[in-house]
């Protein structure tokens, strides 16, 4: 017997749904898929980046000793700019890493939502994880050095570009780099150099000239100096510049991450 089925009598799951309205509910399923993947690791990186940065801002001071008012802002500004650079540059390679192990990483790329929302649903996750131990660190600073910074909203744009930039760099080298060994080297010498090597709580003029040329490049000068500059006032000069090098830094990630993820078709 011949069984006629109209056309939409179980839903049009034949047809390709596409619009914001689509590309937000994708965002949202992503977000949730992401939280519920990183599991007990979401919590502890939590935890981890809140002591990191309140345990940062008392080593330094336990280093230094009693230091000049213009080294305690350097130190209560620079430690949660530091703060925000291990989320972009190791967790989301060592994310797509342990996806690579445990062979997770073409069935997340085979999800039928749109590239560009799994990818904002990253930076948005990891975003979120670092601002508890941004802001702890920030206020464990003001209190010990006793500074009175001056908050503006450019807090709010210099925080967003900072960790996009740090987490389209990671996200675009953890895709091009299929071996997960050599991301885990990288992010780590990344880590060692930024921490011993980089004017972001000590000043740039204290640098050796080539380091310091060097640094203008390199974008973590730049991260210090637009998180300053929206803590403090007159403090940071020609800051439109470290915007620049910043957005600059952050297109390059993402036209890594748009070209590795183009060449799987």
């Amino acid at each position: 017997m011949a069984v006629n089925v109209q056309a939409g009598a179980y839903g049009d799951s034949t047809v390709v749904r596409t619009g914001p309205r689509r590309w937000l509910r994708s965002y949202v399923m992503m977000m949730r898929f992401d939280v519920r993947g990183l599991g007990q690791w979401l919590t502890i990186g939590i935890a981890i980046q809140v002591l990191m940065g309140a345990g940062a801002a008392l080593m330094y001071g336990f280093y230094l000793g009693d230091v000049p008012d213009v080294a305690k802002i350097f130190i209560a500004t620079g430690v949660p700019a530091l703060g925000l650079i291990p989320m972009g540059f190791v967790m989301v390679p060592q994310m797509v890493g342990q996806q690579r192990i445990a062979q997770t990483y073409d069935f997340i790329w085979s999800l039928p939502v749109p590239r560009l929302a799994a990818a904002a649903s990253t930076f948005t996750v990891f975003t979120l994880m670092a601002l508890p131990g941004f802001a702890t660190s920030l206020g464990v600073g003001v209190w010990y050095y006793g500074v009175d910074l001056q908050v503006s909203w450019l807090v709010v744009p210099a925080v967003l570009l900072t960790s996009l930039m740090c987490t389209s760099v990671g996200f675009g080298m953890a895709h091009a780099i299929k071996n997960p060994m050599v991301i885990n080297f990288i992010a780590n010498m990344i880590i060692f150099f930024v921490l011993l090597f980089s004017p972001i709580i000590v000043p740039i003029a204290q640098f050796p000239d080539l380091f310091a040329s060097v640094h203008r490049v390199l974008p973590f000068y730049h991260m210090a100096q637009v998180i300053r500059d929206a803590l403090s006032n007159g403090f940071v000069t020609d800051v439109g510049t470290s915007y620049l090098v910043l957005g600059v830094w952050t297109l390059g990630g993402w036209m890594a991450t748009a070209w590795v993820v183009g060449r799987r078709g």
